[in-house]
């Protein structure tokens, strides 16, 4: 299944900060799930465990300990970790998921009306296959970035409960991230 029909069927995103919480992503229904912590060693083996369970691998690499921040790092990623897509803050390493047929998924922190301004031309110029914003609480700022791209969006960090994920996809979020484990039951 594609990517974006993955974000359609499946909004909410397991996104898994430690083993622990690896294990229990697997057993969700959720059809893709983030990788959040890892290194060079452990990366393919947990890339391995997320498509034997049916669900899409994708690696926040600016998260993985001894990958570097270059785009032979993406090419790792693929061809010997065999993800399916990754998440970074460098919109050169998305670019480069995107050019080897991965998803391509850029975060970026609003954390002012600065970084929303960037946000919005950086999408124009990029246009990421999507982009995670954080915080993901945030309805209005949502609106506002919908209604100047077709990206998709989605919303991740300080989401707690149903109504903060409800309103979100509300806003136009595509679907949410989240490493609270009762949301991904949603």
């Amino acid at each position: 299944m594609e990517f974006r029909e993955l974000l359609e069927t499946s909004p909410v995103i397991a996104a898994a900060k430690d083993e622990e919480g690896l294990k229990r992503a697997l057993e969700t229904d959720c059809g893709i799930v983030f990788t959040l912590y890892g290194n060079l060693c452990t990366v393919e083996g947990m890339v391995k465990r997320i498509r034997e369970a049916g669900k899409m691998a994708v690696v926040h690499m600016d998260l993985i300990q001894g990958l570097g921040g270059r785009e032979i790092a993406v090419d790792f990623l693929k061809d010997s970790a065999g993800a399916q897509g990754v998440i970074s803050t460098k919109i050169a390493l998305v670019r480069r998921a995107m050019e080897l047929g991965m998803a391509g998924i850029w975060r970026t922190f609003l954390v002012d009306s600065i970084a929303l301004n960037n946000t919005k031309k950086q999408l124009s110029a990029a246009a990421p296959d999507a982009v995670e914003i954080l915080p993901g609480i945030l309805p209005r700022i949502i609106r506002e970035i919908r209604s100047c791209t077709g990206v998709p969006i989605i919303a991740g960090g300080l989401l707690s409960d149903k109504k903060d994920v409800l309103e979100a996809l509300d806003a136009g979020a595509w679907a949410v991230s989240s490493t609270r484990e009762e949301l991904w039951k949603l």
